[in-house]
């Protein structure tokens, strides 16, 4: 098995640096929405909408497509899904009409879609014969981090190059996904390949898990703040008279933060157990958006700092859930991961496609708030999940 390590250890870096490269995009353009907007003449509920459609369709077709990567064990959805996004999402702020940029969006994100099961199911197994906590870890802080890098590129680029430079995005993507096509071995290199599976009883079997249904809740939870504060607080930013560069860089900060809390979880679920890490993540976003709140406008460095802390805290128990659900049902490691990845992700992004039409009739700090209280309240599902059975 040593003997296997070196090349284990490889695959996961390349595999890592391609969760980096797709995540960029999938973080370029929440910053330079309300500028898109402005330039085709859209409002701020409509704009939330076509924002809830690149979640959609980056998200909720991801357990379908792990159905997928795991009966194949073939590497082509992540190099296809690379390619598309590094085409079509920097292609989309060319857009002249919403038309046009949904289309563009829809395509991009199909191919983030594509991309996150398979290549968290291959990190899994690669993983395994390292150290799948730790490794795991990496692999989600990797991604976390390429979500935080694209909204300061994009905002960069639009604000000192232009919009109609977004383009040049497209050469990072497509030259590691060529890479990633050399570099990353087939699955069946490596160990053997999984019998077929049935896809009427690998979803009957995760839908009606009781463990993997509160840790897909947990997941949704986490995901709402994070959705919330993406789509809205660009419109509060930008309406407060900030330039699409301090935009993107508050983003990133803010994801940045998260990818370092994902990197950091392992040791930190190690010392206080992964229950504790459950409820820091989920009771602590209310208060530190109360504070944001009361900040944000006399005192903007502080709720910047504020804002961060959100990030942070958030995203520490991602890889938790991740590993956790993975365990629940190995066999289906790529399914599961687009449900925890992807899934969660979608329905948020349904049930939060009206987010624009409240906050324009209620306030956008009054929406937040709102939806910081949900996890905070939903917290006694961690008592749930760890009740035995």
């Amino acid at each position: 098995m040593n003997k296997n390590l070196p090349s284990d250890k490889k695959a996961l870096v390349w595999l890592s640096g391609g969760h980096f490269i797709n995540d960029i995009y999938t973080g370029v353009l929440n910053p330079i929405m309300p500028f898109i907007a402005a330039k085709i003449g859209l409002s701020m509920a409509i704009a939330t909408i076509i924002l809830t459609v690149s979640h959609i369709f980056s998200s909720l077709l991801q357990p379908l497509f792990g159905y997928f990567a795991d009966n194949i064990v073939k590497r082509s959805f992540i190099f296809w899904g690379l390619i598309l996004s590094s085409i079509f999402i920097p292609l989309s702020a060319l857009s002249d009409n919403p038309f046009i940029l949904v289309i563009f969006i829809i395509i991009g994100s199909i191919g983030s879609s594509l991309f996150h099961p398979q290549a968290l199911g291959f990190a899994s197994r690669f993983a395994n014969k390292l150290n799948p906590g730790k490794s795991m870890a990496v692999f989600v802080a990797m991604g976390t981090l390429g979500y935080s890098c694209g909204p300061i590129i994009s905002s960069g680029i639009t604000q000192f190059l232009g919009m109609h430079k977004m383009p040049l995005m497209t050469c990072l993507g497509v030259m590691w996904a060529l890479l990633m096509f050399k570099f990353v071995p087939k699955l069946s290199l490596s160990e053997p390949v999984l019998s077929k599976i049935n896809f009427k009883t690998a979803f009957k079997r995760i839908l009606t898990n009781r463990k993997l249904n509160i840790l897909n809740v947990i997941a949704m939870l986490k995901t709402m703040i994070m959705s919330a504060c993406f789509i809205l607080l660009p419109f509060l930013w930008k309406n407060m008279g900030y330039e699409p560069f301090y935009i993107g860089m508050a983003l990133f900060l803010f994801i940045f933060a998260g990818g370092i809390g994902s990197l950091l979880s392992n040791s930190v679920e190690r010392r206080i157990g992964a229950a504790n890490v459950f409820y820091i993540s989920m009771i602590s976003t209310l208060p530190l958006m109360i504070l944001f709140v009361l900040t944000y406008s006399a005192h903007p460095t502080i709720s910047l700092v504020i804002f961060v802390i959100t990030g942070f805290i958030t995203m520490m128990a991602t890889p938790v859930t991740m590993v956790m659900a993975q365990n629940v049902l190995p066999e289906y490691k790529s399914i599961i991961s687009g449900f925890i990845n992807g899934f969660s992700w979608g329905i948020v992004a349904v049930a939060m496609s009206l987010l624009g039409f409240v906050a324009e009739n209620f306030g956008i700090t009054n929406v937040l708030i709102f939806v910081a209280a949900i996890p905070a309240l939903c917290s006694i599902l961690v008592k749930e999940l760890f009740k035995e059975t």
